[in-house]
């Protein structure tokens, strides 16, 4: 962290502009979807917005974008960012099944999952092997195709924010300052799609500050970008795509399930409570 009081006073004056500056870009996608339509267009728009916002921010301040940690980093905190959020999307459905929340999707289920995919017409498919192939390609295709979305995020967010965020706070400052800030510019989205507004929106900022507590660490560590925009895709393909079709509800139980749902900030909040003391023990 920086010491001197004129360093720190132009560091929060460099994150206020980068924040007024998405705040502004991203409200006319923002208003369009939740007046208009929650076009995957404007979801794209949205995810790009803290990308346009650092990079004008570094133009503003005479920085380079080069500047941003664009390097590739160690494969090992790339494959632990994919192998992380698929865990813990894994154990969250797990628990999910066990405690009787939800049931297993059954083979009327899987097979209508299986045609939304396009996975018939391969010969005949059973449901033990729709569900493979699935995982397989939404595991890998649809993380990469997700990841041109969550690249934009990610270098606003972690690339930028948390960076300008580490001169003048602390790992546990910067991962719940970033991660409450990440989570209210969610907002409008919630609004939109919430049934129980109050609870989601305490779920969805449990685990968005936890999944910030988990993206600082490997962002720090790798000195890299990439593994949050790997790590981000991952989460948003395993708990949007693959387990929910995976997944019958229960009537009663719907505020269980879900990325909005009890059980996943239930989940995330342990990995994030893990990765604090992770990083607190290795004194970043």
């Amino acid at each position: 962290m920086l010491e001197k009081s004129s360093e720190r006073k132009e560091t929060w004056k460099t994150i206020i502009l980068f924040l007024v500056l998405v705040v502004i870009l991203t409200s006319p996608f923002h208003y369009a979807i939740v007046n208009l339509y929650p076009s995957r267009i404007y979801v794209g728009a949205i995810m790009w917005c803290p990308a346009i916002a650092a990079i004008i921010t570094l133009k503003i301040k005479g920085r380079k974008v080069s500047s941003l940690n664009w390097n590739w980093g160690k494969w090992k905190y790339i494959r632990l960012s994919y192998i992380i959020p698929a865990l813990y999307g894994l154990i969250t459905y797990l628990l999910i099944w066990i405690l009787g929340f939800g049931d297993i999707a059954n083979k009327e289920a899987i097979t209508y999952w299986g045609k939304e995919l396009g996975l018939f017409g391969i010969g005949t498919l059973n449901p033990t092997a729709i569900t493979i192939i699935a995982i397989i390609l939404l595991g890998t295709i649809e993380v990469i195709r997700a990841s041109a979305t969550t690249l934009g995020e990610e270098i606003g967010w972690r690339g930028f924010f948390i960076y300008e965020l580490r001169k003048v706070l602390s790992f546990t400052g910067v991962s719940i300052f970033s991660g409450f800030i990440w989570a209210a510019w969610h907002w409008p989205l919630l609004v939109y799609y919430s049934n129980n507004m109050l609870l989601e929106f305490t779920t969805f900022f449990i685990v968005i500050i936890s999944m910030s507590f988990i993206m600082t660490y490997y962002t720090f560590k790798s000195k890299s970008l990439w593994p949050a925009v790997i790590f981000h895709a991952v989460s948003n393909v395993y708990i949007q795509k693959i387990m929910p079709p995976l997944t019958m509800n229960i009537e009663g139980t719907e505020h269980w399930l879900g990325e909005n749902g009890i059980m996943f900030a239930i989940v995330t909040c342990v990995f994030g409570i893990y990765f604090w003391r992770k990083a607190i023990n290795e004194k970043f």
